[in-house]
Formats: C-alpha cells, structure tokens, sequence
C-alpha cells in the first residue's frame, strides 16, 4: 500500500473517532448545560484550536513519522472534532431566530479564544520541544 493510501485510512480513522468525541461531547454538555448557547460546539472547537496549535509545533522535526501522525491527528482527529461548518449553521440559526447579538458574541467568542488557544498550545508545545 503506498504512503497516500496509508495516509487516507489515517485520516478515516481519526476523523472516525473525532466525529464521535463531537458527539459525545455535544450531548454531555446539552444535558448538563442545556440548548440556550451551543455549549458543545464551542468547546470542542476551543479544544481543537489548542491541541492543532500544539500538534503544530510539537510534530516538527519529527521525521518521515510525522506524516502519518499529522494524518491521523490533525486532519482526522481534530478534523472530525472540530466544527466550522456547525458553527456557521449555529450563527445562522440564531441569526433567523431573532437572536442576533447572540450570534454575533458567540462568533466572536470563538474566534477571539480559538485564536488565543491555538497560540497556548504552539507555545506550550514549544516549550516542551528537545
């Protein structure tokens, strides 16, 4: 099998099991918090920005094994994990609901701490490097 396919399969399964950790995590966080702000959504897309900033740094200079492991992890995993197209639905949804500014703070709450977080997780990762 050449390194392509190896790769895809990676990806499969990483996107596999973040799918699911969305899942699991969107329901947990409905059933503790409830449907007044997408809870789930958020979190996941905060966790992702923080663990792809530090798989960023930390998977440099890591040789030929790094490619399979950015596969499986960066853009299965994380790839499944996260959730950009959800979060413009969301926006959109509230936006059509007449809950505008809620739309706009929890864009922008996003944003503002995913930016935040991928930028821990790169310096974190950093300052682990060997």
């Amino acid at each position: 099998m050449n390194l392509w396919f190896q790769q895809l399969w990676l990806v499969m399964l990483g996107g596999a099991l973040g799918a699911g950790g969305r899942y699991f995590v969107g329901g947990l966080m409905l059933r503790q918090l409830g449907d007044g702000f997408p809870w789930g959504t958020f979190a996941v897309n905060l966790v992702g920005a923080f663990a792809g900033g530090f798989l960023a740094v930390w998977l440099e200079g890591r040789g030929a094994s790094a490619l399979y492991w950015r596969a499986f992890l960066v853009v299965g995993l994380l790839g499944g994990l996260t959730t950009y197209s959800a979060l413009m639905i969301e926006c959109l949804l509230y936006s059509r609901s007449s809950r505008t500014e809620l739309a706009f703070l929890y864009l922008l709450l996003t944003v503002l701490l995913g930016l935040l977080l991928v930028w821990g997780g790169a310096r974190i990762a950093h300052l682990w490097r060997p």
